[in-house]
């Protein structure tokens, strides 16, 4: 299970990149992208801590 950000809402603040202890996720042109999601575990910290609710899990 992956994160789904919507690029709409995410405001690049960078916290999900911060809270995620694996490095799934980065900034990328100014809005949090999944780089590693290979390495995902979905535990849902990202989602936790975004303060738009940008972050959801499928």
């Amino acid at each position: 299970m992956l994160p789904k950000i919507d690029e709409d809402l995410c405001i690049g603040c960078g916290a999900c990149v911060v809270a995620c202890p694996l490095k799934v996720l980065d900034l990328v042109d100014g809005k949090a992208k999944v780089v590693n999601p290979d390495d995902c575990k979905g535990c849902k910290k990202c989602s936790e801590v975004c303060p738009v609710d940008a972050i959801t899990f499928e």
